[in-house]
């Protein structure tokens, strides 16, 4: 019990703690690695007009569907522009739209740039109605000044408060709970 058993637990001690530091930090690299490819930022038409992303590079681009560029293809192959009043990015895509996907509205697609400076979409996202639209493309929108407030809700959905997006609804009327 002298100097040299005090000096193996210290020992011990010392290897395990840099074991320990090592699988954290090679873990820490798998994981970024794993999420590198996975990682979407968000661009609206301006911002690629300004920064010009490197082809491959995955993204979500959003804003409005341009008036008039939606071109349908044989074997479901659509092309169509995404606008946010400042600069135009075209858009090619490959599937099944979504039943709300319409031009002047806003849309988010989910892929990638190609190299002649398109966007190859793997995704479209459309928004359902003038209350709901993700903040980054709405961001955009008020940047370049094409957003347009939604009316203030009339009518019955008014008078009972039933919000989009909320659990809340009017109590009725003889439950008797």
């Amino acid at each position: 019990m002298g100097v040299n058993d005090t000096m193996r637990r210290r020992d011990r001690r010392l290897l395990l703690i840099g074991l320990v530091g090592t699988l954290m930090l090679g873990a820490t690299g798998i994981a970024a690695v794993g999420l590198r490819d996975k990682a979407a930022f968000f661009y609206a038409p301006a911002d690629v007009a300004e920064r010009k992303p490197e082809a491959g590079t995955a993204a979500r681009l959003g804003g409005l569907v341009a008036a008039g560029t939606v071109v349908r293809s044989e074997g479901g192959k659509i092309d169509f522009v995404v606008t946010d009043g400042a600069a135009d990015v075209r858009v090619s895509y490959r599937g099944v739209l979504p039943d709300l996907f319409r031009e002047g509205q806003g849309v988010v697609a989910e892929g990638r740039f190609a190299e002649d400076g398109t966007f190859a979409a793997s995704t479209i996202l459309a928004r359902h109605d003038e209350n709901y639209m993700p903040k980054e493309v709405a961001d955009s929108l008020k940047r370049t000044g094409q957003w347009k407030e939604a009316p203030a809700p009339t009518g019955q959905d008014a008078s009972y408060g039933v919000s989009i997006g909320t659990a809340s609804m009017p109590a009725m009327a003889g439950n008797g709970r």
